[in-house]
């Protein structure tokens, strides 16, 4: 079972929930802002991911811009900033693919697929 992380209101969020469905994936899908990732769980998604930090960022976001993050991070350590991902769940990159061996951040079908083999 994969756990599916969104915010519903995102179409991007929208057409990877249609893309799992289409698949017949089952998933656990949980509210990112009512249910915003923890600090423990943003530190071990990001280990398992193998991604960098800044890849968890939703960048695009108007929180992420309203903070200033751009000019922010580069000096914040990895404590700081995971801190702050945990903290609202609109600056994290959404949706989240969280699987026992994979986590993938932000919905690109190409990696999704080669994944999840589907």
């Amino acid at each position: 079972m994969i756990l599916f992380i969104e915010y519903p209101k995102c179409s991007t969020c929208q057409k990877a929930k249609k893309w799992l469905d289409e698949r017949k994936v089952s998933y656990e899908d949980r509210h990112i802002v009512e249910k915003n990732p923890t600090q423990e769980e943003l530190k071990e998604w990001v280990r398992r991911s193998g991604l960098p930090l800044k890849r968890f960022f939703n960048t695009s976001g108007m929180k992420y811009k309203e903070l200033g993050l751009k000019d922010k991070l580069p000096s914040m350590s990895e404590e700081e900033q995971i801190a702050l991902l945990a903290s609202d769940g609109m600056l994290v990159k959404r949706p989240l693919i969280v699987a026992e061996d994979y986590v993938l951040a932000g919905f690109r079908e190409k990696e999704w697929e080669e994944r999840m083999g589907r």
